[in-house]
């Protein structure tokens, strides 16, 4: 049994069931691979926040480190997205900022830049991982994405357990039969 099912019996209340043993995860391999790339986010994210000026520098961008914090601040927000319940709008939106990332990286490349070299090895970075978002997404949207066509049609349905024709019976039944007066009148 792992630390964490042992953590949790600890937080249980008396009246409640310990955790035997523990299944198979319900997640899918595109799942755990959203779940890496939302921490990965989340730490990136916070290198972005708190070492923009050290990054401007490194990359040759500087002046540019409010650029860099905005980038951090998204990329943490996609990392909160990847880890929720539903990944699939997370991914989407790294794959997003991946390419704000790449258009921002490009001016970095003129041959101007002592630090072209470290931007032309990020470029390449960010160029693999949004191979790995774009994978990332068509696998979370293969296995949990809406079929395409046409949905379901609900127009044979009413509503009304015994159908339509047997609450209208019962509405006008219940119109026709005369009400109890209040007691006293």
């Amino acid at each position: 049994m792992s630390m964490l099912t042992r953590t949790a019996d600890i937080t249980r209340s008396p009246g409640d069931p310990k955790v035997q043993s523990t299944g198979p995860s319900s997640l899918g391999a595109s799942d755990r691979l959203a779940r890496t790339l939302g921490w990965l986010s989340l730490g990136l994210g916070a290198v972005q926040l708190l070492g923009a000026d050290r990054l401007a520098r490194g990359l040759g961008l500087e002046g540019y480190e409010w650029l860099i914090r905005g980038y951090g601040a998204r990329e943490i927000g996609s990392g909160v997205a990847c880890l929720s319940a539903n990944p699939l709008p997370g991914v989407a939106s790294r794959i997003a900022g991946d390419g704000l990332d790449i258009l921002s990286l490009l001016p970095a490349l003129r041959h101007d830049n002592p630090q072209r070299g470290n931007a032309e090895a990020a470029l390449l970075a960010v160029a693999g991982i949004t191979l790995l978002d774009v994978f990332c997404y068509q696998q979370l949207h293969a296995r949990h994405g809406r079929p395409s066509g046409p949905g379901r049609s609900y127009r044979d349905r009413s509503g009304f357990p015994k159908g339509l024709a047997a609450a209208r019976e019962a509405a006008r039944a219940s119109r026709e039969t005369p009400r109890a007066l209040p007691a006293g009148q």
